[in-house]
């Protein structure tokens, strides 16, 4: 029947850590019976703390899209291969799809929705839309978290090291020149900000 679980997604059936589908009259039973344990946490995403219920054994990419809806961070491989899922952990680049939600407390989470400044676009952003670099834009807010962290620990990256910086994240559309020339163009935007603040 079209039993759907009402102690979360209220979907049909959920999708669980391997991946496997667990229909939610059975999944609604396995939590009655203690198996998935529920915990509360506090997650810190983009300078807002969170007080959410989750259970154990859920990855912060599904916290981030199923419990908050905040749909910009993508599902791709599940297997950190694609880099679709990508956001800043204390500044750093990390693949939520691995990450598990309850291992993120004390941390700083920052997303593709927090990358901006409300309307104002990151100088990244701008630059991948002005470079043509985002096509169909699935893998684009994984490329854009792994470009604002490269260009903050390295404001002058050559070729090389862009390619290592981008190494894990996967596109089908550009052929990567594209986001090769954003990168570039990311760079005199944010030298060409800079500039316009020390005025």
């Amino acid at each position: 029947g079209d039993t759907r679980c009402a102690r979360c997604c209220r979907r049909l059936f959920c999708v669980g850590w391997q991946g496997e589908k667990i229909f939610a009259d059975e999944r609604y039973a396995i939590l009655q019976k203690g198996l998935m344990r529920m915990m509360t946490v506090t997650l810190n995403i983009n300078g807002v703390d969170r007080r959410l219920d989750i259970e154990e054994n859920w990855t912060l990419l599904y916290v981030l899209r199923e419990c908050l809806h905040m749909m910009g961070t993508k599902y791709g491989c599940g297997t950190a291969d694609c880099g679709s899922c990508k956001v800043l952990v204390d500044g750093e680049e990390k693949n939520s799809c691995i990450l598990l939600a309850k291992r993120m407390e004390a941390k700083k989470i920052v997303t593709i929705e927090g990358i901006s400044d409300g309307f104002e676009l990151h100088p990244v952003q701008r630059a991948f839309v002005d470079a043509g670099a985002i096509q169909c834009g699935y893998c684009t807010p994984g490329m854009v978290i792994s470009t604002v962290a490269l260009l903050n620990n390295n404001p002058e990256p050559t070729d090389e090291e862009i390619a290592m910086a981008l190494d894990n994240n996967l596109c089908r559309c550009t052929g990567y020149k594209k986001i090769l020339d954003a990168v570039h163009l990311a760079m005199q935007y944010i030298k060409e900000g800079k500039g316009e603040q020390e005025k």
